[in-house]
């Protein structure tokens, strides 16, 4: 017995209940390592951490392991009608920038980089 004629959509199987998880795109993400293997070099990053959610995506880098993050940087698809899906956070939770442009939320970062490099 044949089944009906294919269509091109994709189903999920029956009773999957397998959540949709926010992640970096392949041109973000290396936008962020970029930036980060160049603090790497400067001597400001030594640790980095990703987590994903079904919320948000985020990317956070340690001066040390045990330490607090020195930055975070959250992708949150929800908010890119609002003030963008894009945030950083400081150290101490704080909001540095946001946006929906992530070249223009790392900015603060690139400039801080700037100094670091010339200093």
């Amino acid at each position: 017995m044949r089944g009906p004629p294919f269509d091109g959509n994709i189903l999920p199987f029956p009773g999957s209940t397998a959540p949709r998880q926010v992640c970096f795109e392949r041109a973000e993400l290396m936008r962020i390592l970029d930036l980060y293997g160049r603090m790497v070099a400067a001597g400001e990053w030594r640790d980095y951490a990703m987590d994903f959610s079904r919320d948000f995506a985020a990317f956070a880098a340690f001066r040390r392991t045990a330490e607090v993050p020195q930055m975070r940087l959250e992708k949150r698809p929800a908010l890119h009608q609002r003030q963008g899906m894009w945030a950083l956070f400081g150290e101490h939770g704080q909001i540095l920038k946001r946006g929906h442009d992530l070249a223009g939320v790392l900015a603060p970062l690139e400039r801080r980089l700037l100094k670091v490099v010339s200093g």
